[in-house]
């Protein structure tokens, strides 16, 4: 018999509820769920929306950017640097020397910066000059001289690397273009930012009192709600009794139940444990004499010398013909039995049900003692606690809150001029940016175009000494990256060379042709050619205001963001400020709001990011506390008293009738957990008779049958139908016995050790239960009680949290502030410096890459024209015979 695993959970659940009273009726479900109440909101809307620059395809380059000016400037912030900047101007003036070596040696990085810049204004229009007179004296530059086997693949290496250089010097235009663009739509939302920033600040102080009182009307909602659940608390709090209670009764009653039958089911075990052992004791009486007869007889037959056939192997068999399993050695369970004698007197089954009808009958007694206390409770919810009465009266009106208002303003007013001129100069800034970006654009298309018409004029001729018009374009192309200052009649687009140009007869001449050209031709493209020289020059000259804007762009935007946006985004800006002696007064915080405390800016902006009052913030709390007003501790002390006073007269129950009662504690003394099953269990894993009886007589019957010697057969047989008789009339009857002696000890040995914790467990808890049910159930109901108060005070604790929440969050909060200045650092630094040092950036790549750019195109020309050849003559002045346009060197 297996007991039932569960019983022991409710006895254990018992004892904790006994010894921990506090954790009954902690189930408050029965009640029914608390309502939500909505709360009309009253404050203004004062929230600034989160800027935030969205991910675009430019991000890798702002990156690259910043990471470029880390490396610029390595230094940490000078703090040192800007306190004595700030606060002693005049000692700066005095010092004058050492105080430029300090900016020095912290913008080192600009400061290298800036020699490279020199030195590229130096040098680069310095070797644009000497390439200009070279050119101009025909020293160097033209084309080349001679024709040899690498010509081809120096002119192809070079048009590769101007290509490569040209689209680079693309990519740097582009990006250039999309960054001032991107950096004159950003100005204008940016700017407008300022002023509505301001406003929601300067609007954080007003009209809090009027707000206050409207949330303190809202009190009324709670109080209704209460007032009306209060009807009809006496049934409830009966029902919710009678369950918490039932939830240990039951239980309790159902173990008792169970024990009864698993009582019963073990008494039967028992009995059969005796009777079926006192059969096999009997049979084994019966059975031991005549096992021992036959192995007698088998022992002198089969060691017979004229025993034939496999005589040896069954006389070892014959030889274990003996009883194995000795019943008799198992010790009596009489004593047991005695102890037990007469159990179960009691119907256990009755004897609970009859208990169940009795605790039905609790909710009732329960539901009559609460219409006294429902009364008393209604007068004391109708009351209003006194903080909700003070909460908007008890209010300061900041003299800081005046201050910081009127500061505001007069900082709102002092900045709309300054925003004013800031978008006009961001236009002037982004119209100079877009002139600059096109002008490098000219020099890639010129590039562009110079290599098409040049990769086409060497495709078209078939002679490298004759002169071809599409060639002799795209080394113009190439050679005027600047606009020429011959005027407009001058240059690649004078009338003869448009002419010659378009001219069929200019194009792919015959190989060993000369071309006729007009005589004043030949002087234009004289002066072309100097024309051109000049406009090389020029394109040298270009980069000086070029790298001159680069470097003053590059030393702005670079140290906004070095100095302000990367101390800003680390927090330094704020440690500064709040170092004492680094701000003068004039800019310290706390003396412009007139506060008697100082402020840490860091401190308050971590308060107002996490949702700080504004009080709080300013260090008002020693005049208004926010926690005193919604304190309503007071207020559900008279609640709380009342609902303790509720008792309930309950009569002494008895879970156990005596019956029951003398029968478990006949069961907890009668020792059948001490009954040695284990001997029971080494007889029964033991078999009846040591070897196989059935098979044995088999074997017999067999050997007979191959004996010679017809007597010896004949006494094998009769010894082989006597052990079948033996077997079928007595072996099996014992086995049968073995097998329901098995049954018994089975179940008994794994149910009574249970049997004996679980009766023990009931006696004691049921005792126990007898004499603290009636204060059980009393603290049952004050807790009960303490589940309806808690409910009610949770819609006053709703309401306690919505004005928390309204009055520090939406009414006087100052996360407004917070937000301003992340709002201003993503201005500044996202939105501004950004753009603005991708911008520089972008041109100083482009001023760069300028210049092997006007490098490759010089030396590129040179292969788009024909080679130099002596030039033969025989007609007028006005008509010669070449094969290149470039004549000057020619005495006419």
């Amino acid at each position: 018999m297996r007991c039932t695993p569960g019983l022991l959970v409710p006895l254990v659940g018992l004892g904790l509820s006994l010894r921990l009273p506090g954790a009954v009726a902690n189930d408050c479900g029965s009640l029914g769920q608390a309502q939500r109440l909505a709360f009309a909101p009253v404050a203004r809307t004062r929230w600034l929306a989160p800027l935030v620059r969205p991910p675009g395809p430019l991000d890798p380059l702002y990156g690259a950017v910043r990471r470029f000016l880390a490396v610029v400037q390595l230094n940490p912030f000078p703090a040192d640097l800007v306190k004595a900047l700030l606060n002693e101007p005049s000692s700066v003036k005095v010092d004058e020397v050492r105080m430029e070596w300090r900016v020095v040696r912290y913008e080192a990085g600009y400061v290298v910066g800036a020699v490279i810049a020199g030195l590229y204004l130096l040098v680069v229009p310095t070797t644009g000059l000497g390439f200009c007179c070279c050119r101009y004296r025909r020293r160097c530059g033209g084309r080349v001289k001679t024709e040899h086997k690498a010509l081809a693949c120096e002119g192809g290496t070079l048009m590769a690397f101007l290509l490569l250089t040209t689209l680079i010097l693309l990519i740097g235009v582009v990006c250039a273009f999309v960054t001032n663009q991107r950096t004159h739509e950003q100005t204008g939302p940016s700017v407008e930012a300022v002023p509505e920033t301001l406003l929601s600040l300067r609007g954080l102080v007003s009209d809090v009192p009027q707000e206050l009182q409207a949330v303190a009307e809202q009190f009324s909602l709670p109080q209704k709600q209460v007032l009306e659940e209060l009807d009809g608390i006496g049934e409830r709090l009966g029902n919710l009794v009678h369950t918490q209670l039932g939830s240990i009764v039951y239980p309790v009653l159902a173990s008792v139940d169970s024990l009864g039958k698993a009582l019963q089911v073990a008494m039967d075990h028992l009995r059969v444990l005796n009777t079926t052992l006192v059969e096999l004791r009997e049979g084994q009486q019966h059975l031991e004499p005549a096992v021992q007869k036959h192995r007698d007889r088998l022992l002198a037959l089969l060691q017979d010398t004229g025993c034939q056939g496999n005589c040896e192997g069954t006389l070892n068999q014959a030889r274990a013909l003996e009883l194995a399993a000795d019943f008799v050695q198992v010790p009596s369970i009489d004593h047991v039995l005695y102890r037990l004698q007469g159990v179960p007197e009691a119907n256990f089954s009755s004897m609970v049900q009859e208990e169940n009808n009795t605790f039905h009958s609790l909710p009732l007694l329960v539901a009559m003692q609460t219409a006294s206390v429902v009364k008393d409770l209604k007068k004391a919810v109708a009351q209003q606690p006194e903080g909700m009465r003070t909460l908007a009266s008890g209010f300061p009106g900041s003299e800081a809150a005046s201050q910081w208002k009127q500061a505001l303003e007069q900082l709102e007013e002092h900045s709309r001029p300054y925003l004013r001129d800031m978008q006009r100069y961001e236009t002037y800034r982004w119209i100079m940016g877009c002139v600059l970006c096109s002008t490098a654009l000219l020099v890639v298309v010129c590039n562009l175009l110079g290599l098409c018409l040049g990769i086409l004029g060497l495709s078209a001729r078939e002679d490298p000494s004759h002169w071809e018009a599409k060639g002799e374009a795209g080394a113009r192309f190439l050679m005027v990256v600047m606009p020429t200052s011959q005027g407009s009649s001058t240059g690649l687009w004078h009338p003869a060379y448009r002419s010659l140009l378009f001219s069929p007869v200019g194009c792919c001449p015959a190989s060993g042709s000369r071309l006729a050209v007009p005589g004043h031709l030949l002087k234009v493209i004289s002066v072309d050619t100097k024309a051109s020289s000049r406009g090389v020059g020029l394109s040298f000259l270009f980069t000086a205001p070029l790298i001159l804007l680069v470097f003053a762009t590059f030393l702005v935007g670079g140290n906004v963001q070095t100095l302000v946006c990367r101390s800003w985004e680390s927090g330094e800006l704020y440690e500064f400020a709040d170092t004492p002696g680094n701000l003068p007064p004039s800019m310290n915080l706390s003396h412009l709001l007139g506060l008697r405390k100082n402020i840490s800016i860091l401190l308050a902006y971590q308060q107002c990011k996490e949702g700080a009052a504004l009080w709080k913030v300013l260090q008002l709390n020693d005049s208004y506390d926010l926690d005193k007003h919604l304190d309503i501790s007071q207020y559900t002390k008279k609640l709380q008293w009342d609902l303790q006073s509720f008792q309930v007269d309950m009569k002494d129950p008895d879970l156990l009738s005596p019956e029951a009662r003398r029968d478990l504690e006949a069961l907890q003394t009668s020792g059948v957990e001490s009954i040695p099953y284990l001997d029971f269990l080494v007889q029964i894993q033991k078999p009846v008779v040591k070897t196989d009886v059935e098979q044995l007589a088999q074997e017999l019957a067999g050997l007979a049958q191959s004996q010679g010697n017809s007597v010896l057969g004949q006494q094998l047989q009769e010894e082989s139908r006597g052990l079948r008789n033996l077997f079928e009339e007595q072996v099996i009857s014992q086995q049968n016995l073995v097998v329901k002696l098995n049954l018994s000890i089975r179940a008994l040995e794994s149910s009574a050790p249970n049997l004996q914790q679980e009766t023990s467990a009931i006696l004691g808890n049921v005792t126990y239960l007898n004499a603290e049910l009636p204060p059980l159930t009393n603290h049952i109901l004050q807790n009960a009680s303490q589940c309806f108060l808690t409910r009610e005070m949770g819609y006053f604790s709703q309401y306690v949290a919505w004005v928390r929440e309204e009055v520090t969050q939406h009414i006087a909060t100052c996360q407004p502030f917070s937000r301003a200045l992340d709002n201003g650092r993503v201005i500044l630094c996202d939105m501004m410096a950004d753009p603005w040092n991708a911008f520089w950036f972008c041109l100083g790549w482009c001023t760069f890459f300028l210049i092997p750019s006007i490098i490759f195109a010089v030396k590129t020309s040179k292969y788009f024209r024909p080679i130099r050849k002596r030039l033969s003559s025989t007609s007028s002045e006005e008509t010669q015979l070449f094969h290149i346009p470039r004549v000057t060197s020619l005495k006419l």
